[in-house]
């Protein structure tokens, strides 16, 4: 078995990815490389490596992560046109804390010294795929209401937008920390955000109907950069109403809807920016369903079940979309998945066919993961047949 192995793969480096890549049916335009954990360095850098293989080998001029769509505009303009600076960029491009990150500074100097004597349509491009929904809260959806009404306005006759102050009012009260926990909290189902979601999709359909004189008279970047305004002020105010739900189904419903955003962003990137890599949790890219057992949850045990942004995505583009899952092997159990692959491949880091490694696995018996107490996600054994891909890192270099 380990000989199998150790032939579904190849150590790691850039022509691997290449080897990988030419394993597939067809060349996908969203490559999807996920992590088990956030935070670790290890999992980033080795992301930064396939990044610039993928565009000095094999076409690719686009990167979207798990961060706030809208903030990543400020990097984007930052690697693309050298607006602000890379200490800033840093600071309000990122969410999640991930602004931070060595790895993450790393991959934006490089994107900025690649692109910095090559013409526009050379330049390599950098998104955020996640909504504005930081860990205590979800931002409120001024200023994706005012990008998206400020674009419209400059063309077309649309509301005054005192109409969407008046009906938004201060922000505090789209921002609240205690509706995270509380769903009276919230203000998501007031008849003002009723109206305004009405407002808002009404805008947002505008951009499909007027989008041949919109994007004659500006240009499809500057209309693509509107309908992302219009999703993220639609998916935030849905966003909202869900956190103003009552019911059992509350938690489960947010979890869905923060997915259904982050699978319309990448949607909308695929047919303008693709081929392009997508990076995330190996839970948010899954092909599977998502299930997550919380134990305790207000004062209760759940079983949370809802479809990934990733399985959203290979629906609808099918071979188009592929995933590679990343896990890593210390302190392994033997019987587990990364068990095994410790014990047979003897490079710190390997990526493997997953349609070859499931051949070599064939009967053998392997324990599921269990303890995620650490935030960490094994991988199952039961999903390599639905990856296209693992990355396995033995061992875990510590973050600087």
């Amino acid at each position: 078995m380990e000989s199998a192995i150790l032939d579904s793969g190849w150590p790691f480096e850039g022509a691997a990815i290449t080897k990988l890549l030419r394993s597939f049916p067809a060349p996908p335009r969203l490559l999807g490389l996920g992590e088990p954990t956030h935070g670790e360095e290890a999992f980033l850098r080795r992301r930064n490596e396939v990044f610039r293989h993928l565009v000095e080998h094999e076409g690719h001029r686009s990167i979207a992560i798990e961060s706030d769509c809208l903030a990543a505009l400020a990097v984007d303009a930052y690697v693309t046109e050298g607006a602000g600076t890379l200490d800033d960029v840093m600071r309000r491009g990122f969410s999640h804390r991930v602004g931070g990150s060595a790895a993450n500074r790393e991959l934006v100097s490089w994107m900025r010294e690649h692109n910095r004597h090559r013409p526009a349509a050379e330049r390599v491009r950098f998104f955020g795929f996640d909504g504005p929904l930081e860990p205590a809260g979800p931002a409120g959806p001024r200023p994706a209401l005012a990008g998206l009404h400020g674009y419209l306005a400059a063309h077309l006759d649309v509301p005054p937008f005192d109409t969407i102050d008046r009906l938004l009012g201060a922000d505090s009260r789209w921002t609240n920390p205690d509706a995270t926990m509380d769903p009276t909290r919230s203000v998501g189902r007031s008849p003002e955000a009723v109206e305004l979601r009405l407002l808002a999709d009404d805008l947002a359909a505008l951009l499909t109907a007027e989008s041949p004189r919109l994007i004659a008279a500006t240009s499809r970047e500057a209309w693509w950069r509107a309908c992302l305004f219009g999703r993220t002020a639609t998916g935030l105010l849905r966003y909202h109403a869900g956190m103003a739900d009552t019911s059992p189904s509350r938690v489960v419903r947010l979890m869905g809807l923060r997915d259904t955003m982050m699978a319309e962003n990448l949607l909308a990137l695929a047919p303008h920016y693709g081929p392009l890599l997508v990076h995330a949790h190996n839970r948010h890219l899954q092909r599977d369903r998502s299930v997550w057992r919380t134990a305790g949850w207000q004062g209760g045990d759940l079983l949370l079940e809802w479809w990934s942004a990733g399985s959203i995505v290979a629906a609808q583009l099918g071979e188009e979309y592929a995933f590679i899952a990343s896990t890593a092997g210390a302190d392994s159990p033997p019987d587990t998945l990364e068990g095994v692959l410790r014990a047979a491949l003897p490079h710190d880091a390997y990526l493997i066919a997953s349609n070859r490694l499931a051949g070599a696995l064939k009967g053998v018996e392997l324990s599921p993961p269990t303890d995620t107490s650490s935030g960490y996600f094994a991988l199952d054994p039961g999903q390599v047949d639905t990856t296209d891909g693992i990355l396995f890192l033995s061992t875990i270099t510590p973050a600087e």
